[in-house]
């Protein structure tokens, strides 16, 4: 967006994006809105963020309401599925049960005499009688697993598919898996370091692969499809597992 329209924007106080409330066949719904000058139509989206209204600049509220109200149905739908199959909150006590490479640990807490240690199928943890603590702690551990082994992978691929990615960061976005910025850059989401092996590999192939294309067209299958053959399954499983 250029300066100008910046500036219009400033003098009419009109926010590019707010958090905004609507009844929907009877549900209290949040909701984000999202102005744009390049939209010329009003569009729903839900993903783990929940709903999104992204709407032209100037377009008026009647035509908002209007369309929240025609689409309410399948956004409450919707909505209820996403809820329905979103992750369960972690509880941070022991014996709970986490992820770690497509296995599951145990999670002990109690007097040990490292902070986070990984031994068998336990991962145990001290106890310092606080649940935020121990999350903080396990989410630590996890980061400190996840960059090496990113890296790792990453090398490995980005050999048998001639790029070199400037750098290979982690991410904690609620929605995607990993990504790719034209500069070269590669980010892979913290929580892929829960999944098995094999579709650790398949995101990391995936990022990759935009390093060549920039896109999801044919030809970009077609280099992922160089170091992952069966990346159609590969697909399909990943789609199945919510952030």
């Amino acid at each position: 967006m250029n300066k100008p329209m910046l500036k219009a924007l400033r003098n009419l106080s009109i926010p590019l994006s707010e958090q905004r409330s609507v009844m929907l066949e009877g549900q209290h719904v949040t909701y984000t809105l999202k102005r744009s000058s390049k939209r010329r139509s009003i569009g729903l989206r839900i993903d783990g963020e929940g709903l999104t209204v992204s709407m032209p600049l100037r377009a008026s509220e009647s035509w908002l309401h209007e369309v929240l109200q025609q689409r309410a149905g399948w956004v409450v739908d919707k909505l209820e599925d996403w809820q329905a199959h979103a992750p369960a909150k972690p509880v941070w006590a022991d014996g709970e049960i986490i992820h770690y490479l497509g296995e599951i640990l145990t999670l002990r807490i109690g007097s040990f005499s490292k902070v986070v240690q990984h031994v068998g199928e336990e991962l145990r943890v001290q106890d310092e009688g606080s649940e935020s603590r121990i999350e903080k702690r396990v989410s630590s551990w996890y980061r400190e697993q996840a960059l090496p082994l990113f890296i790792e992978r990453a090398e490995h691929y980005a050999k048998i598919l001639d790029v070199s990615p400037s750098s290979i960061r982690l991410t904690t976005a609620k929605t995607r898996w990993g990504s790719c910025t034209s500069f070269g850059e590669v980010r892979f989401n913290v929580q892929l370091v829960k999944l098995p092996y094999y579709l650790i590999d398949y995101v990391i192939v995936h990022e990759l692969a935009h390093l060549r294309e920039m896109n999801h067209s044919q030809a970009f299958w077609r280099i992922v499809e160089i170091a992952c053959p069966n990346y159609r399954r590969l697909r399909s499983e990943l789609k199945a597992i919510s952030l």
